[in-house]
């Protein structure tokens, strides 16, 4: 399990573009203690829209990005031997539970079924986080709020959420932003000349409407980004492309050499 904890209050808001009516959702969902699912294909800038709603609410905000090993146990906590004492420790969502924090369970269909199970009390009018090894149970803090984001698209019918789950949140779609919206995201978050940002954001729409070459995953916003910010400090724009938009998207040789035929006619 990977957890970053971040004081939100007072510190500079990250760079967001705005695709829609999520701020005023989330705002609204804060305001009325309701859980909020992110929902949206990977690098579409679920993250980060965390992150920004966190600092213009002036909320603390605990990360916990999720993966097949994640467990009840370790969200919730764990007694650990200290010299010849052995003491409880806390977890992120035991953590923000009490404290009152943002907690963004990132990607919480990858974790274990027992963590949807742990998480269930906190999704409804009880608010409450049940904690088995102490038999105790901690009531939710006025502005802690369960945020949590899961890829729909990716291996379709594996990892997905039960129906009695999502419908415990409210649900915001993110979608690949419009061509201007994403090339202004470009050029505000590397510097990239305009020109360049356009020619970029044309490339990953191309390469988003192959289907037949069945990738996993297609180019994301993220990739876009790394792109733009390698141009930027001079590394060729051919060179760059190849890197950052498509090398990660596939290991065929086949695939990389017709993406990056496609690409080095239009950049």
């Amino acid at each position: 399990m990977n957890m970053d904890v971040a004081e939100a209050c007072g510190t500079t808001a990250p760079f967001y573009q705005p695709t829609g009516q999520e701020e005023a959702v989330f705002r609204h969902a804060f305001r009325n203690r309701i859980p909020v699912l992110l929902k949206g294909p990977t690098g579409t800038g679920k993250s980060r829209f965390v992150e920004y709603m966190a600092t213009q609410l002036r909320q603390p905000l605990i990360t916990v990005s999720c993966h097949e090993e994640t467990s009840s146990t370790d969200l919730i906590g764990r007694f650990i031997i200290k010299g010849a004492e052995t003491i409880w420790i806390d977890g992120p969502l035991t953590t923000a539970v009490k404290t009152g924090a943002i907690l963004y369970l990132d990607e919480v269909a990858e974790a274990r079924p027992d963590v949807i199970v742990a998480i269930h009390p906190l999704t409804d009018h009880r608010r409450e986080l049940f904690i088995d090894k102490l038999g105790t149970t901690v009531p939710a803090a006025e502005s802690f709020m369960l945020v949590a984001s899961f890829n729909p698209g990716y291996q379709r019918g594996y990892k997905e959420l039960k129906p009695s789950t999502r419908q415990r949140f409210a649900g915001i779609s993110f979608r690949y932003p419009d061509a201007s919206s994403e090339a202004a995201i470009l050029i505000q978050e590397s510097g990239v000349e305009e020109g360049v940002a356009t020619r970029l954001v044309k490339i990953a729409a191309r390469i988003r409407n192959l289907r037949e070459l069945g990738l996993a995953e297609t180019v994301s916003t993220r990739l876009l980004v790394d792109a733009a910010k390698l141009i930027h400090s001079g590394l060729p724009r051919r060179l760059a492309v190849r890197t950052a938009m498509i090398e990660p998207l596939t290991d065929d040789d086949e695939t990389i050499a017709a993406l990056c035929d496609l690409a080095d006619l239009m950049i």
